[in-house]
């Protein structure tokens, strides 16, 4: 636009500006000049609002333009930051809700990497590794279902971790002591002893699969469906891992190490009770073997400890009584309470082995310091619509590792003679 009115020269600034008196002709001017110079002023006018008009009608029609090739997602991603929060769905969590939930579906992972480009605070897209990251609200219902179901997880130690490992440092010395007067030399006293324990965290998977119509189905809950296939999987898998697993690409369960008699064992092994009977209880006083487990675990640990067995050997224990006829086992007065033997909280951990010669079929300890487990925070869901047509598979990713972090917090009921 020129910076100029149209019809005006340089010598007639008078007329420029909004605040500009308007020209009055000098009183010695000849009448006949003044109906020209008045024509000149609304020619001048006129052509100002015309192209005032021009760049008005210019503009809405770029800004009608671009707000059809905007989508609604787009849309959102634009106006978030100059607007207030009115709701829930408007939070990053729910932008990144919906284009995860676009991504199951179809496999647009564009509004993925756009909530990514936009900077909402989120990692979203990790294509170099395999896949995205599911979205807080999945992720948290999976870990719901994982800290619900009937594992070690429920009551051990749980570390979230960004390394490939987590290393715990275990002082299970103590700092010696002595008696002195004040003209007595001090001797030197031992040192305590510590131990570097690292928990390595291995990849845990799953791989749902749906057909392509179904997800097509707006009113199928694909990531209520995904998040309970996953977490059923990892529950399990994990659960398995923390009782028995060897340690060789899963984390090392409890009964994978070493146990030897109680009062024989050193650091890295743990201790056992024996029933005095092979796969079963003593016949004249099963209970016993229970007392004897729970004084076996030093005083310290008492305070926090708790049992952990399968239905099977829960189902023989409840029926014992003492000495006065009462039963050892009591149910829990509310609901979600656990069950309580000898007072002691009961965790029904159905990868615990059954009652049978040799078994180790009862744990008992402080579990929140015997055992570790380390975690990465993130979930990952790769979609793989090429491999199973019609079907389109979900191959989904955790890291978790976990290992036993202090041998005297932990002590087992063998059922054997010795």
């Amino acid at each position: 636009m020129s910076s100029e009115i149209p019809g005006f020269g340089p010598d007639q600034g008078a007329a420029r500006g909004v605040n500009a008196a308007p020209a009055t002709p000098p009183a010695t001017a000849p009448a006949v000049g003044a109906a020209p110079e008045a024509a000149h002023l609304k020619q001048a006018m006129d052509g100002f609002v015309h192209e005032i008009k021009s760049f008005r009608a210019d503009v809405i029609g770029n800004l009608k333009q671009q707000d059809e090739r905007l989508t609604m997602m787009d849309r959102k991603f634009t106006t978030k930051s100059s607007r207030p929060l009115l709701a829930q769905g408007d939070a990053g969590e729910g932008l990144h809700l919906k284009a995860f939930d676009a991504y199951l579906r179809s496999g647009d992972d564009d509004a993925l990497r756009g909530i990514m480009l936009e900077g909402k605070g989120m990692t979203t897209t990790v294509n170099s590794e395999g896949g995205y990251l599911v979205d807080p609200q999945t992720s948290e219902r999976i870990q719901g279902v994982l800290y619900a179901a009937a594992s070690v997880r429920a009551i051990a130690s749980v570390v979230q971790v960004e390394a490939g490992s987590f290393d715990v440092l275990v002082d299970h010395g103590d700092v010696g002591s002595g008696w002195a007067t004040e003209s007595t030399a001090v001797t030197e006293t031992g040192t305590g002893a510590i131990d570097r324990i690292s928990i390595r965290l291995h990849e845990l998977s799953a791989m749902p699969k749906a057909s392509q119509r179904l997800l097509e189905d707006s009113a199928f809950d694909v990531e209520g469906w995904l998040a309970e296939r996953i977490a059923q999987k990892f529950a399990r898998a994990e659960a398995a891992a923390f009782i028995s697993g060897d340690g060789a690409d899963k984390p090392r369960g409890i009964l994978d190490h070493e146990i030897l008699p109680e009062g024989s064992e050193v650091w890295g092994q743990l201790g056992y009770v024996a029933t005095g009977t092979a796969g079963d209880f003593d016949a004249v006083n099963p209970a016993d073997a229970v007392v004897d487990l729970v004084y076996a675990l030093d005083a310290g640990y008492r305070a926090n400890a708790g049992f952990v067995m399968n239905s099977k050997t829960a189902g023989a224990v409840r029926k014992m009584k003492d000495g006065d006829g009462r039963f050892l086992w009591s149910d829990g007065l509310a609901a979600g309470e656990p069950a309580r033997l000898m007072g002691y909280p009961v965790l029904i951990a159905e990868d615990m082995p059954d009652i049978a010669a040799g078994a180790h079929a009862i744990a008992f300890g402080d579990f929140q310091a015997g055992y570790t487990i380390a975690e990465r925070p993130d979930l990952r869901v790769l979609r793989d619509p090429f491999s199973a047509k019609p079907h389109v598979l979900f191959y989904a990713t955790k890291r978790v590792g976990g290992d036993v972090t202090d041998f005297k917090a932990i002590k087992l009921l063998k059922f054997a003679v010795s």
